[in-house]
């Protein structure tokens, strides 16, 4: 195949405006110029890379060429650095995506971005870190946060270290809900906080108590400090990070003796890029002091 590089880059362009105007502003090019570039890419490929809905997505084959169209562009932006070339300008850093668990984001790992090395931009994807590597496999991100040790096809993995959590509430909640302590007739009748709807955190802790499923009154709290208050002000319990535990909050644990730790580890795409390398070494360093 040959594929163009102002090709792929209107490819990447529309995927991620999501609508072709989008795009040509972005590139500053004509909506029309877009439309050849995605149409030649098409052609050469052999088949359609994008639905033309609103927002435009990627078939199955457009979310392998988009792929390959951020490596390249990753790459590009690298060595013309390298070289010093007065067409890469200071302003236009290179955007590294990222998906990153949203305890994570609200923790660590900003501190930790905000110390990468310059010429780097970021495109935060937030999701659940069991579900982050999908965003790897489709090409929608270059590195991830992820409780999966197991490789993605293509990619890197090392360890970062744990995040360990605990059952708590305010203590109010706790003795009104828990009066015997962490029972299973509790646990079926208490309020708890989720998440969201993937997260089954609250319920992977329940089931050492209960041999069959539970469905207490739930409260979805789509926000990392959201959800610690929510805790706070005794809307229910719900597996909260240590990092995240404030001096002189009143919580209690529901079961002092449990706690579960989840494990993080960095994958990345497997390129030879000393931006994404810079980005990496700087997240492993930040890990290895604030996880266990």
């Amino acid at each position: 195949m040959d594929l163009q590089l102002d090709q792929l880059r209107a490819l990447d362009a529309v995927i991620s405006e999501g609508t072709f105007d989008a795009a040509a502003r972005r590139l500053s090019v004509t909506p029309s110029a877009i439309s050849q570039r995605i149409k030649a890419l098409e052609d050469a490929a052999g088949r359609i890379l994008v639905q033309r809905t609103k927002p435009v997505q990627p078939t199955d084959s457009g979310l392998t060429v988009l792929r390959l169209a951020r490596q390249i562009q990753l790459l590009t932006g690298d060595t013309a650095r390298e070289l010093g070339e007065a067409n890469q300008p200071a302003d236009r850093p290179v955007n590294i995506p990222i998906a990153v668990n949203a305890d994570s984001l609200q923790t660590w790992v900003l501190p930790a971005l905000a110390r990468a090395a310059a010429g780097v931009s970021f495109e935060i994807h937030r999701e659940d870190e069991e579900h982050t590597t999908r965003f790897l496999r489709d090409g929608t991100v270059m590195a991830a946060i992820t409780s999966t040790a197991a490789p993605v096809q293509g990619c890197t993995v090392r360890r970062l270290g744990a995040m360990r959590y605990r059952p708590l509430a305010h203590p109010d909640f706790a003795r009104t809900w828990f009066p015997d302590g962490a029972t299973a007739k509790a646990f079926a009748t208490a309020p708890v906080i989720l998440f969201d709807r993937k997260d089954d955190l609250q319920f992977r802790l329940v089931r050492h108590y209960t041999r069959k499923p539970i469905d207490p009154p739930r409260h979805y709290i789509p926000s990392s400090a959201g959800f610690g208050e929510a805790i706070r002000l005794g809307l229910g319990w719900g597996m909260m990070p240590d990092m995240q535990v404030r001096p002189g909050d009143e919580l209690v644990p529901v079961d002092p003796a449990v706690f579960i730790d989840v494990p993080l580890y960095w994958q990345q795409w497997r390129l030879d890029s000393p931006a994404l390398t810079a980005v990496a070494d700087t997240i492993a360093e930040a890990a290895a002091t604030a996880l266990r």
